[in-house]
């Protein structure tokens, strides 16, 4: 962990693994606002550890930081590490949340990971921590649940 990124401005190859993964952070400019970043994927990947079939999500991940915010590219390399890591759906969408508690220590959380249908059954998985400051403006995140074709 370091507040200096090791990534950005680098070639840097994807990682072969969520837990070789390198989250670089940055200072918050604005550690006295309460304001909600948001980060969107709606073309994350992971295998089944059952199947070995891949799994397709969109990601939200929204967050109120406090004294550091997560280093885009290294959230990108970091997504994109879990493309040959078998993991089922709740694991991967709250591992994630996880990390980035862990790396960054906001004032709120919340990811959302709506899983596209394998087996005839899409699931959503959604997991928070912290509270949301007062005043602080969260939006819906954005993805409607699943309606197949009706």
């Amino acid at each position: 962990m370091t507040d200096r990124p090791l990534q950005l401005g680098a070639q840097s190859a994807l990682p072969p693994s969520p837990e070789e993964a390198v989250l670089d952070r940055v200072p918050n400019p604005h550690p006295d606002a309460d304001y909600v970043a948001r980060f969107t994927c709606p073309e994350f990947t992971s295998l089944c550890p059952v199947t070995g079939q891949p799994d397709f999500a969109h990601l939200v991940i929204d967050y109120v930081p406090n004294l550091h915010l997560v280093e885009s590219k290294s959230l990108k390399l970091y997504l994109g590490s879990f493309r040959n890591h078998g993991a089922f759906h709740e694991d991967c969408t709250v591992a994630v949340g996880k990390r980035l508690v862990t790396l960054l220590e906001p004032r709120f959380l919340r990811i959302a990971g709506y899983w596209y249908p394998r087996g005839g059954i899409p699931i959503d998985v959604f997991w928070q921590t912290g509270k949301l400051p007062d005043g602080a403006w969260l939006p819906d995140t954005g993805v409607a649940p699943y309606r197949g074709r009706g």
